[in-house]
């Protein structure tokens, strides 16, 4: 059967007991746990199929969660850990890999507690989504965009959409879950829906910006850098030359910027620095097992074993990667064709502090396009954290990356999805 085309329909129309807004991650959580429970329920999705950000996530891989424990995975939560606690307590990371596992995908746990597919599928993921709420009897409309939330008074009566023919329809329904997603990855369909639909109702939204996205910087040699894959490499975030946060892992380079796990966990800190306007740069440290005096030791005897005709690049060749050797001969400002003979102690210095502090200035930071996540959302104060009932709208509820809720790389914004979406399709009081 083709889930995405092939849904059947019930015979008879009867009124739903709950509409679900966006068939994301926590959306079809929502929608299969309420239908589980015996709830009607109709999952509207504007674009063509479910999962469309799910099944690009992890670079095709989907990073599902984190099997760290409870405590740890509390402090990878860059904003309102205390909101998210009661809907990890209802849905940890243990009961989505149990949940996965009996949807029939079999998961392996990676290096830094990361959990994929075996498959290394995204769409697996997905399609166990996708599978959970057709097995419970979720209908699903596809191509169908919510134009408004209705409610009378304090409470919610209904949607109004638009259906893939372009026709108008209300459909009336005493409880309505809004899982949009956020602005990243707006080609997936996360276009900031939700965040108008809040914000019509009362609610207020926190300032919106890029998470877990690379960063711009205005280094000379940044350009000779695109491809470039540093591994275990320690940066330093500076913010008006205080350092703020500190990460060890991957660094790469591409044309969109300075990424992987290491920039991308600095990012959120550094786009707040830089929306208020403050002098940002990440000081990487190439060597970071070794002290200065050790890496000099290193160097002394790199030289000792070479030729003094042989040149100041081949050195370099010996300390770092291939495709850094000219642009760090040229940030430590030693031609790469000089003679090792002539290499003298004020330049030797020279390398060790730029071997133990490259420094890339932060000048802006990579858009939504770009980006994981979207930091900012709706208001968690404005949400009851173990029902995520709105506190204003009576039977409105959030899950998802709309709310103002984000984290750090490594499968934890996935499970804030899982976890709120699960909270929500209970649609306790």
């Amino acid at each position: 059967m083709n889930m995405e085309t092939d849904i059947k329909q019930p015979a008879e129309r009867q009124p739903y007991d709950v509409i679900v807004v966006g068939a994301g991650a926590a959306g079809m959580m929502a929608a299969g746990t309420a239908a589980r429970s015996g709830k009607r329920v109709l999952l509207l999705e504007k674009m063509e199929k479910s999962g469309r950000k799910v099944r690009i996530s992890g670079k095709g891989r989907c990073n599902v969660t984190n099997a760290r424990p409870p405590e740890e995975f509390a402090r990878q939560i860059r904003t309102n850990a205390e909101f998210f606690a009661p809907a990890f307590a209802e849905f940890n990371n243990r009961a989505t890999i149990r949940f996965f596992e009996r949807q029939g995908v079999k998961l392996d746990i990676e290096r830094g507690e990361r959990v994929f597919p075996r498959s290394g599928k995204a769409w697996d993921i997905a399609n166990a989504l996708l599978e959970y709420c057709v097995d419970n009897g979720v209908r699903i409309m596809y191509d169908t965009r919510v134009t408004a939330v209705l409610t009378l008074g304090s409470r919610v009566y209904g949607v109004r959409y638009r259906n893939k023919r372009g026709f108008e329809r209300k459909e009336e329904c005493e409880r309505v879950i809004l899982t949009t997603g956020g602005v990243s990855y707006p080609a997936t369909g996360s276009t900031g829906d939700g965040y108008a639909f809040a914000a019509d109702l009362g609610h207020t939204i926190e300032s919106l910006r890029p998470s877990l996205t690379p960063l711009v910087t205005s280094h000379p040699q940044m350009k000779f850098l695109h491809g470039l894959l540093l591994r275990n490499v320690r940066a330093v975030l500076y913010v008006d030359n205080e350092a703020v946060r500190e990460e060890f892992g991957e660094l790469g380079f591409s044309e969109r910027g300075i990424e992987g796990a290491v920039a991308l966990r600095v990012s959120r800190d550094a786009v707040d620095a830089l929306i208020e306007q403050k002098r940002v740069k990440l000081v990487v440290d190439l060597k970071p097992a070794l002290t200065e005096e050790i890496l000099r030791e290193r160097i002394a005897r790199e030289r000792a074993e070479m030729e003094p005709t042989e040149f100041f690049g081949e050195l370099l060749r010996k300390l770092v990667p291939k495709a850094l050797v000219m642009p760090l001969a040229q940030e430590v400002d030693i031609h790469s064709k000089n003679y090792l003979s002539k290499l003298t102690d004020a330049e030797v210095d020279r390398l060790i502090r730029t071997l133990k502090g490259l420094t890339f200035p932060i000048t802006d930071y990579a858009p939504f396009e770009f980006a994981v996540t979207t930091a900012g959302g709706v208001r968690c104060d404005e949400v009851n954290p173990y029902t995520m009932e709105s506190r204003k709208v009576q039977g409105l509820y959030f899950a998802g990356e709309v709310l103002d809720l984000d984290a750090n790389t490594g499968g934890y914004n996935l499970q804030i999805a899982f976890s709120t979406g699960r909270l929500a399709g209970m649609l306790k009081k």
